[in-house]
């Protein structure tokens, strides 16, 4: 498997379960007394999804660089 497929795949995995950690975070307000680690579940999530939405932000532009195409124009 091509690593950028992974990547892609894991990001989107990734973003399903940030979305889960905030509804989460959002039911823990609602409570009388919220715990912090829920407050901060959903900050590694996010951190990952970070990195790899920056990764694949790039990929277009280190592709092109690689190939040559930006030296002649």
């Amino acid at each position: 498997m091509n690593w950028n497929i992974g990547i892609r795949r894991f990001h989107r995995w990734l973003s399903m379960g940030f979305t889960l950690a905030v509804v989460a975070n959002l039911v823990a307000m609602g409570q009388e007394q919220s715990a912090l680690w829920v407050g901060l579940l959903a900050l590694l999530p996010l951190i990952l999804l970070l990195v790899t939405g920056l990764y694949l932000f790039a990929l277009p532009y280190a592709v092109r660089w690689r190939s040559g195409r930006a030296a002649r124009g």
